[in-house]
């Protein structure tokens, strides 16, 4: 195995966003990568494919992430100097609460400790700064101006494109990993082709327990819903901020139609259910308790149709927290995930290839990815 410093092999198992984030750091620190896919790059099947990602500071007691927000803006930037394009678009961040709920007051206070505003709005200002919300259950509003939409599978795609040109790089997909070896750092592909690395990466979202069995990380089937606007009420909602509501049986987030992305519209709750590998197909039935909460926060949402829904998979753990682990001595498993994991992805992926490249702490970064070192109030 090379020592810390030395130019090493790496292998990485998985190419959604965290796998790519992880090569793409690897290669920048020198290092030679190869990148193993079950399915082509980009795979439509990973957590990481959809049109958009919201990233924003306000994070309830999750002090420690709240903390990572301004490292993870950073990372991006450094990714869209790679790139040579900036897929972000900034919209702000519209926190609501009510029903008894407090994750935006929370996310306030805790922003105030570290030194970021958080404004709560007087509830009559709404239907002034935002006409197209009815603001129906809500309590209380908070704006912040920093927050906005991540173009996910355009960077995934743009990711996978810059390390197919790289020359200490190796892409295969449609090339299943059938079995690891964390202590020696070895896979062996489905074909039977073993591969030996000084470091193994398994980043292989909700899939990984097939290769890592790990109790704390679940399979989540998740439901979103794209909708057809109003061709008048496309230019308004164009300029939406991102919104999280917190307000009934649901945890709402919206992501707008910027630059002409679709409206989504899902929810946070986890189903814990589900197979990733199965016929995916969803029914609006399922998402009745969501459409329910649309029809009062949304002005005229019965002008809205349903345009489609997509159905992807999380990887939840109970605690919502990130699991990069070093479980063995040549072998990471690598989950930021919980449905929360795609606004860090580009410093996950950087903080674990300088980690395994200076041979750093693995508890410390463990710690760390779990938002614990940032918990506490400064």
């Amino acid at each position: 195995m090379a020592s810390a410093g030395d130019a090493m092999k790496a292998i990485v198992v998985g190419g959604g966003v965290m796998g790519l984030a992880t090569a793409w750091g690897l290669a920048r620190e020198g290092h030679t990568v190869e990148l193993f896919e079950q399915g082509p790059l980009p795979n439509p099947l990973a957590s990481s494919t959809d049109q958009h990602r919201l990233i924003r500071h306000p994070y309830g007691d999750r002090l420690g992430y709240a903390r990572m927000i301004d490292d993870a803006y950073a990372a991006w930037e450094l990714l869209w100097r790679d790139l040579g394009q900036r897929l972000y678009a900034e919209t702000g961040t519209l926190a609501l609460s009510g029903n008894g709920d407090t994750w935006a007051e929370r996310s306030a206070a805790n922003l105030a400790r570290i030194g970021r505003t958080m404004d709560e709005l007087p509830l009559a200002d709404l239907p002034r700064r935002f006409p197209q919300i009815d603001a129906q259950g809500v309590e209380r509003a908070f704006w912040m101006a920093s927050g906005g939409v991540l173009f996910a599978q355009d960077i995934v795609s743009a990711l996978a494109g810059r390390l197919a040109r790289q020359d200490k790089v190796s892409l295969h997909p449609l090339t299943p990993v059938s079995a690891v070896d964390l202590e020696r750092g070895r896979v062996v592909t489905e074909a039977g082709h073993q591969h030996d690395g000084d470091v193994v990466v398994v980043a292989a979202g909700a899939w990984v327990d097939r290769l890592v069995p790990d109790r704390r990380l679940v399979p989540s089937r998740q439901v979103v819903l794209y909708f057809d606007l109003p061709a008048e009420q496309r230019p308004t909602w164009a300029k939406s901020p991102i919104i999280i509501d917190k307000t009934g049986d649901v945890g709402l987030y919206l992501a707008p139609p910027v630059e002409g992305r679709g409206l989504k519209i899902g929810d946070h709750t986890f189903s814990r259910a589900g197979d990733p590998s199965a016929e995916r197909a969803a029914d609006e039935r399922e998402m009745q308790a969501l459409l329910g909460r649309c029809r009062v926060l949304i002005r005229d949402f019965a002008r809205w149709r349903i345009d489609r829904l997509g159905v992807c998979f999380y990887t939840v753990t109970e605690d919502e927290r990130f699991v990069v682990e070093k479980p063995g001595a040549c072998g990471w498993l690598m989950s930021p995930c919980s449905g929360h994991g795609f606004k860090f992805a580009a410093l996950m992926g950087l903080r674990l290839a300088k980690t395994i490249a200076t041979g750093g702490d693995a508890a410390a970064h463990a710690r760390w990815a779990a938002g614990l070192e940032g918990d506490k109030p400064s």
